[in-house]
């Protein structure tokens, strides 16, 4: 029964947070999926509906989700952000807490040169 209260508490959050923001071609929105074994990010054009960058841990070929491997993904999805002519982008945590490994793709992707 807990684990129903954590999800139902967590599409609530995402719901909050996705009536507040939305992307742009100039400005898309950076949206964060975690599983427990790997996690995934990408830019989102919500006018359009178009995906512009992706990048996941799967890319990585590894077999677990770390904070390094976080970070890791948040350069990836950086430098193909630039190849697409990106340079700001709008956070989605999509409902996670804003610690732990989606900090660290929030921090990889600002060192990679994303403004948020």
């Amino acid at each position: 029964m807990s684990k129903n209260i954590r999800l139902n508490s967590r599409d609530r959050i995402k719901k909050s947070i996705r009536k507040k923001i939305s992307g742009t071609a100039e400005r898309p929105r950076l949206s964060v999926f975690k599983s427990n074994r790997s996690i995934y990010a990408q830019l989102i054009d919500d006018l359009k509906g178009h995906t512009i960058a992706s990048a996941s841990s799967k890319d990585l070929e590894t077999t677990n989700a770390t904070i390094s491997t976080a970070k890791t993904v948040g350069t990836t999805l950086a430098e193909k952000a630039k190849e697409a002519g990106v340079s700001a982008v709008v956070f989605d945590r999509n409902g996670y807490k804003y610690h732990g490994q989606v900090k660290a793709l929030a921090d990889g992707a600002r060192e990679g040169g994303l403004n948020f």
